[in-house]
């Protein structure tokens, strides 16, 4: 990415800058996730502090929200409920004891 003498200036100031292949690097921020398929990474360390740069066309995407599976499993295992009773119990319920209690 630079030349090889902004690179040995960099390294004099203690940054080293390194390349980082990738196929996708997906960012989440809130209900929104940005998708990146094959962009430009740059590793950056200075004095210790590790930064990374990330360049290149990415798609947005909705972020999907719910229960999580495993939580789902569980409410169903100590229950006996159906899965979608157990997703339900779970949206109403700040945890998987809460959604428990409900179905109880």
């Amino acid at each position: 990415m630079f030349g090889g003498d902004m690179n040995k200036a960099m390294k004099q100031m203690g940054i080293d800058m390194e390349e980082l292949n990738a196929d996708k690097v997906e960012v989440t921020i809130g209900d929104k996730k940005l998708v990146f398929d094959n962009p430009e990474i740059s590793k950056i360390d200075a004095k210790g502090q590790e930064m990374f740069q990330l360049q290149g066309k990415y798609s947005e995407e909705a972020v999907e929200t719910g229960p999580d599976p495993e939580d789902i499993e569980l409410v169903m295992e100590k229950t006996g409920c159906s899965e979608e009773e157990a997703e339900e119990a779970l949206e109403n319920s700040e945890d998987v004891a809460g959604a428990v209690m409900e179905l109880q």
